[in-house]
């Protein structure tokens, strides 16, 4: 499925993405992973600038703090894409790396508008 209206591109229905649910899709000759988390949608470029691996087939993790030396907490539960070939985070909502903000992978809007997931270029 994918329609297109002046950089308008219907990626999915909602029914075939639920929440914790991903998917990846070419759009304007990009390859765009389409996240759902928790009834939210984000989409980020499929390329991680490290080494150019598939960065949306990685896992999406907590965000893992510690508090203190001998403490460790999680927040943010899949908010985080981790890298499938070298471990980078990446905030999946911004694109920033969490190492380092100045480092990102690009973000797209995407948003549910009906029935339908669109996202935009």
């Amino acid at each position: 499925m994918a329609s297109r209206q002046n950089g308008r591109h219907v990626v999915a229905a909602v029914d075939d993405l639920p929440p914790g649910g991903r998917k990846i899709v070419t759009v304007g000759g990009r390859e765009i992973g389409v996240f759902n988390v928790d009834g939210h949608y984000y989409a980020l470029r499929n390329i991680c600038p490290h080494k150019g691996a598939p960065l949306c087939r990685g896992r999406l993790r907590p965000y893992v703090v510690s508090p203190t030396v001998t403490q460790i907490a999680h927040e943010r539960e899949n908010e985080i894409l981790k890298c499938p070939w070298h471990m980078w985070e990446f905030d999946v909502k911004t694109g920033r790396a969490m190492h380092d903000p100045a480092v990102r992978v690009r973000a797209y809007r995407v948003a549910r508008e009906g029935d339908e997931v669109v996202l935009y270029l």
